[in-house]
């Protein structure tokens, strides 16, 4: 554990041009302050900002770093808007479902603040891209929503010796963090090991608190911006935890792990996250039934040609916003521990379902274990289903 203690740094960022007069007036309340003063701006304006992610996190920190100033902001996504999105993600809006969440924000930024330059990375972040992107930025702001792309993040970052500021979210709880490998921790010491597959829900599975995302991007544009100017006490080697329920803030001392292997290259992060490589199948991704399958069939039940019965595993919640017709709710959880294996008869075929077809694989696989032998599971899951429009919509 290192000793707590004030970690002052020097600024980030070389003050830029004067400022024209409109500049002036738009962030004289910023200037005002002897903290950021006239240079302080000046540099906010040279600065240079990557964020990944135009999602949750990415919202929030996008309107606040463009609205005090920064000169650059880059941008990282390749998803579009749905209707899903907006119940935390403010940059977007409903005539944006659809479109390209890059170009959704883009618009949003030059709505705010004209003089900012955004630029548009419209890649999925992975080992090939990462350090020729993140070369031409000063500060990276990483709000990924799984692990693999963090852990990315964290090498790349400090493969080229640049900060970069990370803030998690799920359901009602918030994390926030600076990491910079050549001045203190980077993400590795406080994370070594990733969870294994399927631990950790996404914010698709478990659900968020839309207006954390403020809080922690809010947190994560101030860390920022504080590392462009040079003031006060940066977040690095400490950890912020939020919880939205109490309103309660916890702070975490994080220690460098001088046990730690140091960080030499970039590696196959899917793999060290336990997840598995593409053409790489395993027994679940076998047995699995796409929707014109699942459809034919429910047809069959519906004349009485066939017999099976359609489980959906996700949770009530998710079974109440949408469902298959024809399926009943058991939940993984309840499988996994064998606890509702006395309502699943066997001796008849099952068909399983989840969101995606990541938790209807996992209740494959205790199934099998259990000795039921009939089982596959929807390939794509509701999403896919859901996608397939009237062809499946037409047996409800």
């Amino acid at each position: 554990m290192i000793k707590k203690s004030i970690l002052r740094l020097p600024p980030l960022v070389e003050p830029g041009p004067e400022l024209p007069a409109e500049e002036l007036e738009r962030y004289s309340r910023h200037m005002l302050m002897p903290e950021i003063g006239l240079t302080g701006q000046r540099r906010l304006r040279n600065a240079k900002v990557l964020v990944i992610g135009a999602g949750g996190l990415g919202s929030p920190a996008l309107l606040y770093l463009a609205a005090a100033g920064i000169g650059t902001l880059g941008i990282i996504d390749d998803d579009s808007v749905e209707l899903s999105n907006l119940q935390r993600q403010v940059i977007h809006g409903v005539d944006d479902i659809g479109r390209m969440k890059l170009d959704s924000a883009r618009d949003s930024i030059a709505e705010i603040n004209p003089g900012v330059l955004t630029v548009l990375h419209r890649v999925r972040l992975d080992t090939s891209n990462a350090l020729e992107i993140f070369a031409d930025y000063d500060v990276i702001l990483d709000g990924a929503d799984n692990f693999a792309t963090r852990y990315l993040v964290n090498d790349a970052a400090a493969l080229l010796g640049k900060p970069y500021v990370w803030g998690s979210i799920l359901r009602f709880d918030g994390q926030v963090s600076v990491f910079w490998a050549k001045h203190g921790p980077n993400y590795r010491d406080l994370y070594p090991d990733p969870p294994a597959p399927g631990m950790v829900p996404s914010c698709a599975e478990g659900g968020v608190f839309g207006m954390l995302c403020a809080s922690i991007g809010a947190m994560m544009v101030t860390e920022t911006v504080k590392l462009i100017t040079g003031v006060g006490e940066t977040l690095l080697g400490r950890l912020l935890v939020f919880d939205a329920l109490t309103s309660r803030w916890r702070e975490l001392q994080i220690a460098q792990d001088p046990e730690t292997e140091p960080i030499t290259e970039l590696i196959d992060y899917e793999i060290f996250c336990g997840i598995p490589a593409a053409g790489d199948r395993t027994a679940a991704d076998e047995a699995v039934i796409s929707v014109a399958e699942l459809v034919a069939r429910l047809l069959q039940r519906q004349t009485g040609e066939e017999d099976f019965i359609l489980i959906d595993v996700r949770e009530p919640v998710e079974f109440e916003i949408s469902r298959i017709p024809g399926s009943v709710l058991v939940p993984l959880a309840g499988i996994k521990d064998a606890s509702a294996l006395a309502g699943i008869p066997r001796g008849v075929p099952l068909i399983l379902h989840c969101k995606s077809g990541v938790r209807s694989a996992d209740a494959w696989e205790s199934l099998r274990a259990a000795g039921y032998s009939e089982v596959v599971h929807l390939s794509g899951g509701i999403e896919a289903w859901l996608s397939a429009g009237s062809s499946a919509l037409k047996l409800e």
